[in-house]
Order: structure tokens, then sequence, then C-alpha cells
């Protein structure tokens, strides 16, 4: 056994057990780094009498003992080469690794991107029954950067398992906070998708250990943002000549109203609709993330914009009942809209949730239980994230003690 830098060893020899049907032994390399060993076939074959076990060579000066010493003498370069250039990538050197450089990966050899692409694939034929569709979007999203990652960082296609460790994990988080450029939450989220695909691993015994053992994907609490009153009518009233736009708008505004989250608002359909003494109209949708039930009273603003879009094509022609966009274009154009009213804040499809919860219910005295009631809320301490209590709020309810004191 010969030894090369970075405690790795290389050792040829001959399986005497296995012989061919002409009587030779076929010849094997066996590559071992810190204690751990990866082997594969030289193809090359020798009578076994003539296998120089010491010297790791065939006997004699004869064409086949030549030709079989020449191979064995390439791959001896080809490991070397192999092991400096891994050594200069940042990447934990293996065995394996080195043997999957020299030899090329088996198909059948679990990689963490043929796993999550068979998550994502089961995913979404479960569409409506274990998964929603954003959920799912969001998965693919997570792949596609997961992919995107191992490519930059170690100029690969995919990392087989027992490469996805602690420094792996530490270096996409790395990449998402600066290449990416994504706030802490943004890639806590990310992380947390990356490690549902390392459970599905680990539950199989397909690695042994936890990656993320030591490592906590907190969320640092941040302050929901929504629109005051001022605020959310300058948007209404707002004149907006780019259709697209004026659409993303006013799926928005009756977001306001009624306390859709984006992926509710996308499969609001009018089975979710009742009609209470032929004046009152009610919304009773289960959400699409939690299943629990949000009842809301359509208010006669968010009736206007269902009447406005009745005839559009996404409605007539598709069963929606309004032209819902995708999450990531709706974002796009509303920080457009934010910027053409003045509004110094970053609104996103989910600020219209916030607003409908402070702006409309709370601010106007409607009890939290009720609040909870209309969101969908499981419990009122979920409730309490979206509801912020406003400086309009205190004033008006320490107004009513004001005279006492």
């Amino acid at each position: 056994m010969s030894k090369l830098e970075n405690d790795t060893w290389i050792l040829f020899y001959i399986k005497r057990s296995k012989l061919l049907k002409n009587g030779d032994a076929p010849i094997f390399v066996r590559i071992t780094v810190n204690k751990v060993r990866a082997e594969f076939g030289l193809k090359k074959s020798v009578v076994p009498d003539l296998w120089n076990e010491s010297k790791q060579r065939v006997k004699g000066k004869s064409t086949s003992a030549e030709d079989i010493n020449a191979a064995i003498e390439k791959t001896i370069k080809k490991i070397e080469a192999t092991t400096t250039y891994l050594s200069m990538q940042d990447v934990e050197l293996t065995s394996e690794l080195i043997k999957e450089n020299i030899v090329g990966k088996k198909e059948d050899r679990r990689t963490i991107l043929k796993i999550f692409k068979t998550h994502n694939e089961n995913a979404r034929k479960l569409i409506g029954i274990d998964f929603a569709e954003d959920t799912v979007e969001r998965y693919e999203t997570s792949f596609m950067h997961t992919k995107n990652f191992i490519k930059w960082q170690y100029k690969r296609e995919d990392m087989p398992l027992d490469q996805i460790n602690p420094h792996f994990i530490s270096n996409y988080e790395l990449y998402f906070k600066t290449v990416r450029n994504c706030s802490h939450n943004t890639t806590v989220k990310y992380l947390k998708n990356f490690k549902k695909i390392v459970r599905i691993a680990l539950s199989n015994d397909w690695i042994k250990k936890d990656p993320f053992v030591n490592i906590k994907l907190i969320l640092e609490p941040v302050d929901p943002v929504f629109l005051t009153n001022e605020e959310l009518l300058t948007i209404i009233n707002k004149k907006i000549t780019i259709k697209r736009i004026e659409q993303v708008r006013d799926v928005f505004v009756f977001c306001c109203f009624t306390g859709l989250a984006f992926s509710d608002v996308k499969t609001l359909r009018s089975k979710h609709f009742s009609l209470e003494n032929d004046v009152d109209t009610w919304i009773n949708k289960k959400r699409t993330k939690t299943g629990q039930l949000s009842t809301v009273l359509v208010l006669d603003a968010a009736k206007r914009l269902l009447e406005k879009y009745k005839n559009h094509p996404d409605v007539t022609e598709k069963g929606m009942l309004l032209p819902v966009i995708s999450n990531q274009k709706t974002n796009q154009y509303l920080k457009e809209i934010a910027d053409i009213c003045g509004i110094d804040k970053n609104i996103s499809s989910h600020s219209a949730r916030h607003t409908f919860a402070t702006t409309v219910l709370l601010e106007n005295d409607v009890p939290i239980e009720v609040v909870s009631k209309a969101l969908g809320h499981s419990n009122i301490k979920i409730t309490q994230h979206y509801a912020r209590t406003t400086q309009k709020l205190i004033k008006r309810n320490m107004e009513k003690i004001k005279s006492l004191y």
C-alpha cells in the first residue's frame, strides 16, 4: 500500500476468490482516506501466480505484464492529480469522492438532488390532498436554489449524501446571505425546506449523521407590514392606466377587505360564497395552508371588485373569481404600486391580510375573537401577530378614560 498526501492510501490487489473463466484474477484498486475505503476494478486481469503482492505489480516483462503495469502507473497518477485537485476545492476529501472522480458515479447512487426531485414529484401528485400548490412551488424553488448552489460552490451537478455535512449547510447559508442577498428569515425558510429532504434521508438510513444537529434555524421577529386607512384609500383611489398593475392592485384591495391569503384568493370559487337573508354575502373557505375555516362577510367594496371582473377571461374560462397572477409577479407589481402612491413600505401580497386584521377590523372595534375567526386562525395567539395595536387604537381607547382623571 502506498501513501499520498492528505492521509490517502492506494492499494492494488487481485481477487483470487473471483477468478474469471480463463483462470485470471481481476485486479482491483482500493483507496483509503481517514480509514474509510472505496474500491473499483482496474478492468485488467492476471494469472494469479504472476501477481507480486508486495510490489503490487505483474511479474515479468511480457507485453501483457508491461501493459497492466502501465495501467497501474497511470491510475496512480490519476488518483494523485484528483486528490490534489479536490484538496484545492471547498469539499471534504473522501475515498468515495476520489473514486467518483476517477470512474464516474454509479447511476443508482443516492444523491441529494435525486431525493429532492423525487420528493417534489410526489408532493405535486398530492396537491389538494396533503400539499397546497404554493407549498409545492416553494419546494421546487428550493430545489433550484440547491442545484444552483452545488454548481456554484462545488462545480458539480449533484452531491452524494455522504457529503451533506455541517460544512455544506454552513456554505449553503452563506450562499443565500451573500450571493443571493437573502434576508436572515428568507434564508432560514429555504434551509428548513432543505432540512426536510435531509430528514427523509435520515429516516431511510441513507445517511448516518444529521448535518443540522447543531444548527438552529430560528426566525427573527419581524413587525408585519400593513397599510393605514389613509394609505389603503390612496391605493384604492389611485388611477392606474396599466391593466396588469391595475388588476394586481384590485386583487390586493380585495384581500385587504376579506383577509384572504394569496393562495386562498387564487383558489376562491363561487362555491365558497353563501347568501344570508338575500342581503349578506359570506365567504366560507378552508384555508389552503392550514385547513382552518375562515368566515368573512363580504363588504360592498369587495363586491364591487368581483362585479368589475365578472367578464374577465380568467373568470369566464378558468372559473376564477378574480384575475390572480403568480405571487412573485404580484409582489413585484405591488412594489411599483407603493412607489407611484408615495407609500414608503415594502408591501407584499401578505400585507393585505395584516391590513384586514389591523386597519379594517381591529381599528373599527371588531373584537379580536372575531378577527381570529375571519382570518381562519386556530388560536388567538396567532391572530395577535396579525392584528397590531396601533397608536390610533390606543388614542381612541385612552379618550374613554381621559375625563376620569
